[in-house]
């Protein structure tokens, strides 16, 4: 049975608004998914720990590596990692170009790669993330870090958190992490303050919606659902009453 014109009209106009809908939740959803870095003590010069928040992006495979790289301007006397239950880690060093001076002596070599491993049965499911941290000393005498990121999946793929942001350009699709360190011995990331009060970021990202591009679409479209069916009823029921009378 077909609709009266009016209701078709109100139908149409619904469907036209949660596809924008949809795809405004969809941007928002791939947008949350960053792997960001933050900390709570990290101060150029100084001690501290960092953590690196990953979400899983992926709707049918497990995140079961994730591969930290630690660029030489970012190259610490001492790093050290925290047990994550049901993964390894591996360290991998390189050699300075120049020896950093740690108390009495030279270190000539630095940790540059810190990869954690999923064991069997372990590993970030879809629509989960998990937290990996590190403790440094000390910390260079920069305003910020970047951390490019490599996350594994289970079903052979890679996502590389890897491109430089610039300031005052658009955020790039694959952000690396990059850590902000603030004289006051307090740092944030690239979602700032998500690891530093254990917020996740999605929820973090979500919280915001209504400042975002995404958030203003989903507004307008309610709105236009609205006045939309508004008129077409007002319209129909002039019709009426000119029929009627």
């Amino acid at each position: 049975m077909s609709l009266p014109r009016p209701l078709a009209r109100v139908a149409v106009l619904g469907t036209a608004v949660l596809t924008v809908l949809g795809g405004s939740i969809g941007i928002a959803a791939t947008a949350s998914a960053h792997v960001t870095v933050g900390s709570q003590d990290a101060a150029p010069g100084g001690f501290g720990k960092i953590t690196f928040r990953v979400p899983n992006e992926s709707d049918v495979a497990s995140t079961v590596g994730v591969r930290i790289q630690v660029p030489q301007d970012a190259a610490m006397t001492s790093l050290r990692t925290q047990p994550v239950p049901g993964w390894t880690v591996t360290l991998t060093s390189t050699d300075l170009p120049e020896p950093i001076r740690s108390g009495e002596r030279d270190i000539t070599s630095y940790v540059s790669i810190i990869e954690f491993r999923a064991q069997a049965g372990s590993g970030i499911a879809p629509g989960e993330f998990q937290e990996f941290a590190l403790s440094g000393r000390r910390f260079p005498e920069l305003d910020q870090l970047a951390f490019p990121t490599v996350q594994l999946y289970s079903d052979g793929s890679e996502a590389a958190w890897i491109e430089p942001s610039v300031e005052g350009q658009e955020e790039p699709d694959r952000p690396a992490p990059v850590l902000a360190l603030t004289a006051g011995g307090t740092g944030t990331g690239t979602n700032p303050g998500a690891a530093a009060t254990g917020q996740d970021p999605a929820v973090s990202h979500g919280a915001a919606l209504d400042e975002s591009p995404a958030g203003l679409a989903l507004f307008l479209s309610i709105l236009a659902l609205l006045t939309g069916i508004a008129g077409v009823v007002l319209g129909w029921r002039a019709n009426r009453r000119t029929v009627e009378s």
